[in-house]
């Protein structure tokens, strides 16, 4: 534990933020595999599907990915106002929104487990819309906590950089390790999220409803430690 109390904060943070990561690449998994083609997470996705649909694409979704992007903003919106009252890095509001994301994310769980989500479509368009809510909750939380190339829902920046900064560019490489990581994790991610839904829709959700609730708790945890270690040397 004394070790662990040594690490950084700032490292601690990026390990947290690369969780939930993970938990994005199982997410847009099981949200595109098993409700009906839409992305929760990875908003770029919903756009360029909207797009080919209005061009005439057939076969391709509208509804789930217009209500994606709404619940998305949604999510971020009411997040954003939130973390805004509060201190940069972590605090007690960042604790509260991750709070919120783990238990919006387990409720679905519980509700696909009981409930026929990928055959009604009235339940399947509420899954879609709250996922999508703690999707942008889960973004905006990350964008407050500002580590350096992770934004926990998107590595389309991350690759740019990864190349653009790489010494094949002339650059230095910096933040190499995190950004490789970054796209591996919403990789593997998604592996088991595709993986998880050959069981069932609950259990990737389960996954991903558990690594919010380690990321909060751990998060949690390190901050008050911090705080109480502050009023101690106030004191």
């Amino acid at each position: 534990m004394k070790r662990l109390n040594a690490v950084p904060t700032e490292r601690v943070h990026l390990w947290l933020m690369l969780a939930l990561t993970f938990s994005t690449g199982v997410v847009d998994a099981v949200g595109y595999l098993g409700l009906d083609q839409v992305f929760t997470g990875n908003m770029t996705g919903n756009v360029v599907l909207l797009g080919m649909a209005f061009a005439g694409g057939t076969g391709l979704p509208v509804l789930r990915p217009v209500l994606a992007l709404i619940f998305f903003m949604l999510g971020a919106a009411l997040a954003g106002r939130m973390l805004r009252k509060g201190p940069q890095g972590w605090s007690s509001r960042t604790s509260v929104a991750l709070i919120v994301v783990a238990a919006v994310i387990t409720a679905l769980a519980v509700f696909s487990l009981l409930a026929d989500v990928q055959g009604n479509e009235v339940l399947g368009g509420i899954t879609t819309s709250s996922l999508a809510t703690a999707m942008g909750v889960q973004a905006a939380t990350a964008k407050r906590l500002a580590v350096a190339e992770i934004t926990t829902v998107v590595v389309t920046s991350t690759i740019t950089g990864l190349a653009s900064d790489s010494r094949l560019a002339g650059g230095n490489s910096r933040f190499w390790l995190r950004r490789a990581l970054a796209i591996a994790l919403i990789m593997l991610g998604a592996v088991a999220g595709a993986a998880a839904l050959k069981v069932g829709l609950w259990l990737g959700l389960s996954i991903s409803a558990a690594i919010s609730i380690a990321v909060a708790t751990a998060g949690y945890v390190r901050h008050h430690r911090e705080r109480s270690a502050d009023e101690v040397t106030a004191g």
